[in-house]
């Protein structure tokens, strides 16, 4: 059984700072995973420190007088990884001119780490899986098999088992290099290990510049410890040297820090690892967005025909029937059109109802008076059974768009599907308090 004070040594040889329990645990699987030759694969979120990890287990195996060499998946051409990873030879492609080791060569008798393992190529995917389980590898352009004895430690941000689901990684390289997990916590789950790690930001910088270290507040503590940190430690690295290099106190109160946190990403709710949003934490489902967009279809029709009555009847447009109706055209100039100014709609809408009939109807139809009055009757009709219902849920489903993205309009809006213009105005129009 691995003690504290070990952990507590291998914290101070690799620079770890906190006492999280999540934290401690992951550096003991590491240790005890150490000594053999098991693949590792560490998992967490990118920033969380999923190196260190890696060094750690090759430093106290029995390969550290070996190479060392980490690789970043990602940042690999999908086109070349193949010979970065495993080697060509001469002429093998165009470029080639010369043979070339790869990685895995190069590092016989030590270890790899192979950082954001789910960002490789499936044809690399298979390669890999040969060194894995029988130590072969045949570089670009080859027939020779080669043997290698090299110890894999990879790591990912991403989710394997979904990207094998989606058919983007193999299932038998994801068991394979499974062996041993290890979950490196992001920070916000780490609790006060977030203020150890901004003071020996601070301090750092201070030394380095000659500069008095800045200190928190109780209240800037509380809010820094609330904050989510979706960049993990480098996001927090980088705050606590900004507001060392900006701000001229060296007292930091929560005013002050808030400045500099993001407002997005503090406002934004925050997925954690292994989480699942049920049925209940969603604030719109389907149907109540279906049934939004109805009961606005069937309010703008209504508006739509009132207009267009008011207009026959009074033989064309004014200025008044278009200020009574400005709230139809609000939300036109998102699609390329400008209503802003009342000209454009003086001079365009008659040009829709320029076909409406002048004369009387056929004798077919009503007599106009009749006919008028029926539309009247059968508008106020429509208005009377679903005004309310229509004004009730409308003003129901902003309230609940508002309280989920903690009053901010923009977010709101884009959830219900209309403008933030449009929003602000139904906003007034139901008297909603933010």
């Amino acid at each position: 059984m691995i003690s504290d004070s070990e952990i507590l040594s291998v914290k101070q040889r690799f620079g770890i700072i906190g006492n999280s329990p999540l934290l401690n645990h992951a550096i003991q699987v590491a240790m005890q995973a150490s000594p053999t030759d098991m693949t590792v694969l560490i998992t967490g979120e990118s920033g969380s420190g999923k190196e260190s990890f890696s060094k750690i287990i090759h430093s106290l195996s029995t390969r550290k007088h070996g190479k060392f060499i980490a690789i970043n998946c990602g940042a690999i051409p999908e086109g070349t990884i193949d010979s970065e990873l495993f080697g060509h030879e001469k002429g093998s492609f165009t470029g080639a001119y010369e043979a070339r080791k790869g990685y895995f060569e190069v590092t016989d008798g030590g270890s790899i780490f192979l950082d954001e393992i789910g960002e490789m190529p499936l044809g690399t995917q298979a390669r890999l899986l040969r060194v894995l389980e029988n130590g072969e590898f045949i570089k670009v352009g080859s027939s020779k098999v080669q043997k290698t004895d090299v110890r894999v430690i990879a790591a990912t941000n991403v989710n394997l088992i979904k990207a094998v689901e989606k058919g983007k990684f193999r299932e038998d390289l994801y068991y394979r290099l499974n062996t041993v997990p290890i979950y490196v916590p992001p920070l916000r789950q780490r609790g006060e290990d977030i203020i150890l790690l901004f003071r020996k930001f601070s301090s750092d910088f201070s030394d380095r510049y000659h500069v008095k270290p800045i200190t928190l507040t109780e209240e800037a503590k509380a809010l820094l410890l609330k904050f989510p940190f979706p960049g993990n430690i480098r996001q927090l690295k980088n705050l606590a040297e900004q507001i060392s290099l900006l701000e001229n106190s060296r007292d930091v109160d929560a005013n002050t820090l808030a400045k500099y946190l993001p407002a997005t990403s503090y406002n934004l709710p925050v997925t954690l690892p292994g989480s699942r949003q049920g049925s209940e934490s969603q604030d719109f489902s389907e149907r109540e967005l279906l049934y939004k967009v109805l009961f606005d279809m069937k309010k703008d029709m209504t508006d739509l025909k009132k207009l267009v009555l008011e207009t026959y009847q009074s033989g064309g447009l004014n200025q008044s029937i278009m200020k009574k109706h400005q709230g139809l055209f609000e939300d036109m100039d998102s699609h390329g059109e400008n209503f802003a100014s009342e000209e454009p709609m003086t001079s365009s809408l008659p040009l829709v109802l320029e076909n409406l009939p002048e004369s009387e109807p056929s004798d077919r139809s009503l007599p106009k008076r009749d006919y008028q009055e029926d539309a009247i009757e059968d508008i106020a009709h429509e208005e009377d059974d679903h005004s309310l219902s229509i004004e009730k849920k409308e003003k129901e489903l902003i309230i609940r768009a508002l309280k989920k993205h903690g009053n901010k309009r923009k977010y709101a809006a884009q959830d219900l599907g209309i403008s933030e213009r449009t929003l602000y105005r139904k906003i007034k129009q139901y008297d909603i308090e933010e």
